[in-house]
C-alpha cells in the first residue's frame, strides 16, 4: 500500500513539474495524467533500484561538491525515467534541456516529500 501512495505522490509531483518548469511537458496519452503516471512508474522503479547504487558510487564527488552532485544524479534519473516511459509506453515527459531536468528534479523532490507527508506514505 505504501508503494502505491508513493507512486501517487510521484505522479502528482511529475504533473506539477510539467506545469511549473518551462522546458518540461507531458507528451502522448489520451488523458492528461497518463504520461505523468507512466513517468512516475519508471521514476519510482529507478529510485528503488538504481539510485542507491549511484549515490554510493558518487559519494566522494557529492562530498567534494557539497551535495550538488546528488542533484545532478536526480536530474539524470529523471532523464532516464522520461526516456524509458517514452520508449515503453509511448508517452511521458519531454525534457528540453539538462537545466530543465535539473530544476524539474528539484520540484519533483519537494512536491513528492510534501505529498508523501500529507498521505502518510513515509510513516513506518
Amino acid at each position: 500500500m505504501r508503494f502505491f501512495l508513493k507512486l501517487l505522490g510521484c505522479c502528482i509531483a511529475v504533473g506539477v513539474a510539467a506545469w511549473l518548469v518551462p522546458g518540461i511537458s507531458l507528451v502522448g496519452g489520451t488523458s492528461a495524467w497518463m504520461p505523468a503516471l507512466a513517468t512516475a512508474v519508471f521514476l519510482s522503479l529507478i529510485n528503488v533500484s538504481l539510485k542507491p547504487i549511484l549515490r554510493t558510487l558518487g559519494l566522494p564527488i557529492t562530498v567534494l561538491t557539497f551535495g550538488i552532485f546528488a542533484l545532478i544524479i536526480n536530474a539524470l534519473m529523471l532523464e532516464l525515467a522520461s526516456a524509458l516511459a517514452k520508449g515503453v509506453f509511448g508517452m511521458g515527459l519531454y525534457i528540453n534541456s539538462f537545466g530543465a531536468a535539473f530544476v524539474g528534479s528539484i520540484v519533483i523532490s519537494i512536491v513528492s516529500v510534501l505529498v508523501n507527508a500529507l498521505t502518510g506514505a513515509d510513516e513506518e
